[in-house]
């Protein structure tokens, strides 16, 4: 070996590395250490079956996706689970209720990222411990009888909860992603794709018709090795309409222009509102007005209204990730606080009764 490249060796090892690697469980083996019983995997089986009936139109309920932003203490999202857990046969002949379970958080640009990646809200990333206790988080809540969704964000933690989920919702970042509505089309559940951060439909759309196609692409198999993964198309995709830059689209022009753009398409007109985020101004407290107007519409005749999302938690508000943390409150976005949202559960179902 001459002295340059001895000299460029000595230099490539001085450098720090800028990342470093840690195993993970595989997603079989998280499984099979969590897994789940036959009673609730035909539990999960009818939840799906039921998502579809109200979306494709057939079972004449709204579907609600309600339930804190994200999930960061397992003893509070399980007493807010069995809370709606209590309300749901009160309101299940017109609504059908589905819990909100998010451990991944998408970060404009830093922040806490969820309970899979932080779990001990202290910064370490004990990501292994962070995919345990939110695959056994999820885990109670099935049991507490309600159906599961959540935001699948990293393609790469999808199978280790996808398995659980009644309904999955791809983010307004994410829409846009090839690797995301790859991943769809390989899902055995109904999906949600958001419109764009601005508001346009047109990455939702493009989004819905790739996943309804089959691919072949990479990704990782069961036991956690690469693979060349083969998908046959997931036919029960629709769009969730939470605003944008220019303000909400809610509103009963902006629904009727996404259900033309959906028809143009020769996409069916199955829609959700997401109450929250730009719908709601970013103001928690202004969500049952979002609702209120949606109910409006459907009650008007506006069938292609299949479903809303709603952020909730015990109590309203949201607080910073420091010091000593309040029961209830969420870490990340502001919540509507359980009291208003049973209300505003009970009236909807009053209104679409009468």
């Amino acid at each position: 070996m001459n002295a340059s490249v001895s000299a460029q060796l000595a230099t490539a090892e001085s450098i720090p590395a800028r990342r470093s690697a840690q195993p993970l469980p595989r997603p079989s083996v998280l499984r099979q250490r969590l897994p789940l019983t036959p009673a609730l995997t035909e539990r999960i089986r009818a939840d799906r079956a039921a998502i579809r009936a109200v979306l494709d139109g057939r079972d004449p309920r709204l579907l609600v996706v309600v339930g804190p932003c994200s999930l960061h203490d397992p003893d509070s999202a399980l007493d807010y689970t069995a809370r709606l857990a209590e309300l749901a046969p009160q309101v299940d002949d017109r609504l059908l209720l589905v819990m909100r379970a998010y451990v991944e958080k998408p970060r404009t640009t830093v922040g806490w990222k969820g309970l899979v990646y932080d779990p001990h809200l202290d910064g370490s990333g004990d990501m292994a411990e962070g995919l345990r206790l939110s695959r056994r988080l999820m885990l109670d809540i099935l049991e507490l009888g309600l159906p599961l969704a959540s935001e699948l964000l990293q393609p790469l933690a999808a199978s280790y909860f996808d398995d659980l989920l009644g309904w999955a919702a791809i983010g307004a970042r994410t829409s846009e992603s090839q690797i995301h509505r790859e991943m769809v089309s390989g899902l055995d559940l109904p999906v949600g794709f958001k419109n764009g951060t601005d508001g346009s439909l047109g990455i939702a759309c493009d989004a819905m018709r790739s996943a309804a196609h089959a691919h072949r692409h990479f990704g990782i198999d069961e036991l956690g090795h690469p693979a060349l993964l083969q998908t046959r198309g997931n036919p029960d995709t629709h769009l969730v309409l939470r605003g944008g830059h220019g303000g909400p689209n809610h509103d009963a022009a902006s629904v009727a222009g996404a259900r033309q753009a959906l028809e143009r398409q020769g996409i069916a007109a199955r829609i959700m509102v997401d109450c929250s985020h730009a719908n709601s101004g970013k103001d928690p407290l202004r969500q049952p007005a979002v609702l209120d107007d949606v109910l409006a519409q459907r009650l008007a005749g506006d069938t292609s209204l299949r479903g809303v999302m709603l952020e909730s938690h015990l109590f309203d508000g949201c607080q910073p990730l420091s010091g000593e943390l309040r029961y209830g409150v969420s870490i990340t976005d502001g919540c509507l606080g359980w009291s208003a949202t049973e209300r505003m559960l009970l009236d909807a179902a009053r209104r679409l009764r009468a």
